[in-house]
């Protein structure tokens, strides 16, 4: 959620930054070129962000790492909140993208390590329902609260995170592998509820625990330790889950929505609607929110498959509306008894996205990566994800320029298309499996 309230804070910065008498900045108004940086900086953080997370992720463990991460976006909102000048901003957007980089490679991992199989999905998912919750926030305090009150309020989140997430464990799956077995039992009994005796102990639970020490017996047959040699990473599975982990990422991006995103005002307008800017961007963090909830509540009953299917077709349908409607627009139709054309596709596009392309790819990608390497190979697709984005950001608007928004449209709908056929006949099912089923449909 904190990170998230940094990715929406712009929303609602970008006019006031952007006007001569509203700014707060002592160098004056910044210019488009100016704000274009300010928000695609954060792609930059986030890939920095990438290396320095990805080198430590099984050095440290998965609790200290994110603890830290409330340092760096305490620090963002304190430079928005004293900022005079645009690097003050810069390096604020910076700090967001370096943050969010490491809940990314974190967050799933430490999730997927704590929960149990039959709702692994559900708790993965929530990664995204939880930045959703922070956009809208930012959202909302964007419209309700002056521009120097908004960064005031939205840094305590960051600082609940801290003092909370501070009395929870170390994942089991990490402190057995470190050879820390006690600790690791102890972890599990916490994340499972059970009592700190042999009599609460239920047979899952015995399952599970003597699962986990099978597999650190196995690490210490094969001599493994947490330096990671060129065989692991292009071993059958290796090279089979950080391929998919790359094509989930770039639909991830290339779908459009993300990028559709920055066009909010204007396909409201479009449409007709007398909706601001602000009550616009509300309306869309809202949809994105129940979407992201839909995907949270079917992906344990439905499975990933079908719901990356369904989601990347139905954003095909969806964005192959939009860019009809406006490529007749531009052919000189008349099109005003459509004009709710433009915001049900919109909407549309947003809420079925949510069901899988925007939310998913975090769940499976820690899902699938083996153990030994799922540090690095989350990192791998996080750091292209964080390429695709700042593409998408800082040159939409020269690809909008040279083919038009419905060529862009159709470009967006032929990549969720194809992402669609990769769901239907190259995606695995990993509902309800263990990771060493997983493992081994991989390597088969």
């Amino acid at each position: 959620m904190a990170y998230g309230s940094g990715c929406g804070w712009p929303s609602a910065a970008y006019s006031v930054l952007n006007s001569n008498d509203e700014t707060p900045l002592h160098t004056g108004s910044m210019n488009v070129e100016e704000l274009s940086w300010m928000v695609s900086l954060m792609c930059v953080g986030g890939f920095v962000g990438n290396i320095f997370y990805g080198s430590i992720t099984n050095r440290y463990g998965r609790k200290l790492p994110l603890l830290s991460l409330a340092l760096p976006m305490t620090i963002s909102w304190g430079l928005i909140i004293y900022a005079t000048s645009p690097v003050y901003l810069y390096a604020a957007r910076m700090l967001c993208g370096f943050v969010g980089s490491g809940a990314f490679i974190f967050l799933p991992l430490f999730v997927a390590e704590i929960a149990d199989d039959s709702i692994r999905g559900s708790l993965g998912s929530l990664l995204v329902l939880s930045c959703n919750i922070g956009i809208l926030i930012a959202f909302i305090c964007g419209n309700y609260l002056h521009y120097t009150v908004q960064p005031v309020v939205l840094v305590s989140l960051p600082i609940i995170f801290f003092v909370t997430f501070s009395f929870f464990p170390e994942s089991p799956q990490y402190l057995m592998k470190v050879g820390k077995e006690e600790e690791a039992e102890r972890s599990l009994r916490f994340y499972r509820n059970v009592g700190q005796t042999t009599s609460d102990e239920t047979e899952p639970f015995k399952t599970e625990l003597e699962k986990l020490r099978m597999s650190n017996q196995v690490l210490k047959k094969d001599n493994e330790n947490t330096s990671i040699t060129w065989s692991d990473l292009t071993s059958v599975s290796a090279r089979k889950a950080i391929t998919i982990g790359v094509v989930l990422v770039w639909l991830n991006q290339f779908c459009g929505c993300f990028a559709m995103l920055n066009y909010t005002a204007n396909i409201f307008a479009e449409a007709g609607s007398n909706l601001t800017p602000n009550v616009s961007a509300i309306i869309v963090g809202v949809i994105q929110l129940f979407g992201a909830y839909m995907s949270t509540f079917l992906v344990d009953r439905a499975g990933r498959k079908m719901l990356f299917t369904i989601s990347s077709g139905g954003t095909a349908i969806g964005l192959t509306c939009l860019g009809t409607y406006t490529y007749l627009g531009t052919l000189g139709f008349e099109m005003d008894g459509w004009s709710w054309i433009p915001i049900a596709s919109f909407s549309f596009c947003l809420f079925i996205a949510s069901w899988g392309v925007l939310t998913l790819p975090f769940l499976v990608i820690s899902e699938l990566t083996p153990e030994k390497i799922r540090g690095v190979g989350t990192s791998i697709c996080m750091a292209l994800l964080w390429i695709f984005a700042f593409l998408m950001i800082k040159y939409l608007p020269i690809l909008s320029g040279a083919i038009g928004m419905h060529g862009c449209m159709a470009f967006f709908a032929g990549c969720s298309f194809a992402g669609c056929l990769f769901s239907i006949f190259v995606l695995p099912e990993t509902k309800g499996k263990s990771f060493e089923e997983i493992l081994r449909m991989l390597e088969g």
